[in-house]
């Protein structure tokens, strides 16, 4: 017996052998060998996949992991082992890895554009259906840097130290910007000039934590076109003695700041502004121009954050609608009329969509602005509002999308295709949700013929796409 319990002991499974254990602070080389949507570098370990900030494909890296799951780890770099060869030996940027607001500033342009190029294509591959579409070359801007117009930043610490600028990712810290290689000029001069502010006048910063202070973020905004800035302080509550002196020592220090604005945002969680602004100056807003019009900005207005990159959208919209100066066309999310006023001169009559009331408001004003008579503009539900067009018997001949980054709802778009426009296009911020879209509408009689990617952020992952459909049966 005693021998046969010995053989069972030798037979009995001993322990599964397993690979290196990941935790954090671990320390591996590793290759990356692409990036994921969000700028990550990829790469992988025996046990997990890997996402390197600040990595590039080909680069061969010492990292450091700071975050480990079940099946996917985070880490940064911690040396360069070997060069890849898109990354660019002199990027704009030399903080990239520690900020990773603008993922792609370490890699040589040219590739950043087959990047983007490549992930369209990526996405339309999800559908079968949608072979054949023509996908031309990236339209890119003149400038690939200082062409950020508007700024939405964090202020953190004390005001003695304040930070001013972004959350580093997957944290509530605060990443510090100074000379930031992607903000205007101007950007960067007002944000110096607000952080010396708060020093000097030791304007109290709000703490997330302790629900105390007033300072919450800062918005600046920045017309090309006067070379003026607007400031927006956005604080935890009114008190207007600290923003009144703030808001006159940065007009002091910076005559370029013709617009200054309190926002009150009592409210937890992360949205930046609240619903009421309180001005401190006569002016309450900008006045931008692209192309032949002009548009005013007000602290809360949607306005394209890169001008060249809105001139080439709205120049390729123009191009593809077509028009002989007897269409209606209809701009669906149309925000403050970008668009809808920048096609006016060669339809008959622009009708715009927009679900926020002020900017339904601001588009009126950017009309009466620009002498355009033959705008309207609606607020209300897309989908509610297309209903009542169609109620209405009105006919209309081209019909522009310009959806947020979610896309369109089906509903919108079973209601845009059964009004039969002969010309349809999409301006889409999001690669993903225009692949689905474009499969739908093709199921709803729209195929689309061709795609225009535009680089309204250079140096991010964000491409803009502009579509355009052709009505697949038109007898019906």
């Amino acid at each position: 017996m005693k021998k046969k319990d010995s053989r069972r002991k030798q037979s009995a499974p001993t322990s599964r052998e397993e690979g290196p254990t990941l935790a954090r602070k671990s320390i591996l080389d590793v290759e990356i060998s692409g990036l994921d949507e969000e700028g990550y570098g990829i790469s992988c370990s025996e046990t997990h996949a890997l996402r390197i900030a600040g990595g590039m494909p080909g680069d061969k890296v010492r990292v450091g992991i700071d975050h480990v799951a079940q099946r996917i780890a985070f880490g940064h770099i911690k040396k360069i082992l070997e060069v890849s060869p898109v990354r660019s030996k002199r990027p704009p940027c030399t903080k990239n890895a520690l900020c990773l607001g603008c993922p792609l500033i370490s890699m040589k342009y040219r590739f950043q554009t087959e990047w983007k190029q490549n992930h369209i294509a990526l996405q339309l591959r999800q559908y079968r259906e949608l072979e054949g579409i023509t996908l031309h070359p990236l339209l890119s801007p003149l400038r690939l840097i200082h062409y950020r117009t508007t700024a939405r930043l964090v202020i953190a610490g004390k005001h003695s130290e304040p930070y001013i600028g972004i959350f580093r990712r997957s944290s509530h810290d605060v990443f510090d910007l100074t000379d930031c290689p992607i903000h205007h000029p101007l950007v960067n001069r007002v944000v110096e000039v607000v952080r010396k502010g708060i020093t000097k006048l030791k304007v109290p910063v709000y703490n997330p934590r302790s629900k105390m202070g007033l300072l919450r973020y800062l918005v600046v905004r920045v017309s090309e076109h006067e070379n003026k800035a607007m400031v927006v302080f956005v604080t935890a509550e009114r008190s207007f003695n600290e923003i009144h002196h703030l808001g006159k020592f940065v007009r002091a220090e910076l005559p370029e700041v013709e617009v200054v604005a309190q926002n009150v945002n009592s409210s937890e969680g992360n949205v930046i502004m609240g619903p009421t602004d309180h001005f401190l100056t006569p002016k309450h807003h900008l006045t931008e121009r692209i192309g032949n019009v002009a548009l005013m900005i007000s602290p809360r207005s949607f306005f394209q954050v890169n001008r060249d990159g809105a001139r080439l959208i709205y120049d390729k919209v123009r191009e593809w609608s077509c028009l002989t100066g007897r269409e209606t066309v209809l701009d669906l999310y149309c925000g403050i009329g970008g668009i809808a006023l920048s096609l006016a001169s060669d339809a008959a009559k622009v009708i715009g969509i927009e679900v926020v009331d002020a900017a339904v408001a601001d588009a009126q004003k950017n009309a009466r602005l620009n002498g355009i008579s033959n705008c309207t503009f609606e607020a209300g539900d897309a989908g509610d509002l297309l209903e009542d067009i169609a109620s209405d018997g009105e006919d209309v001949d081209v019909v522009v999308l310009n959806p947020p980054r979610k896309g369109c709802d089906e509903l919108v778009l079973r209601r845009v295709t059964a009004l039969k426009p002969g010309i349809l296009i999409y301006v889409s911020c999001s690669p993903q949700t225009l692949a689905r879209d474009i499969s739908l509408l093709k199921i709803l009689g729209y195929t689309c013929k061709e795609l225009q990617p535009v680089d309204m952020f250079p140096q991010t992952m964000h491409v803009e796409t502009v579509a355009r459909f052709e009505q697949t049966d038109k007898t019906t």
